[in-house]
């Protein structure tokens, strides 16, 4: 079974988008509701949702 994480926090977010904290952040703030899991304090960002929403991002 593959074992690829399905949350990613903002420093694994920011990777994955070769893109700074900062920036990486107001990605997911200002998209909070498209692919930001909010547990406790901390964000998280639902990689499948984060790839979808790059694709409609792509296609724009």
């Amino acid at each position: 079974m593959d074992n690829e994480k399905i949350l990613l926090n903002v420093e694994e977010t920011a990777e994955y988008l070769n893109l700074g904290k900062t920036k990486t952040r107001q990605l997911m703030k200002e998209n909070e509701k498209i692919f930001v899991v909010r547990i406790g304090n901390r964000n998280y960002a639902h990689k499948m949702l984060l790839d979808k929403w790059l694709l409609a991002q792509i296609r724009k």
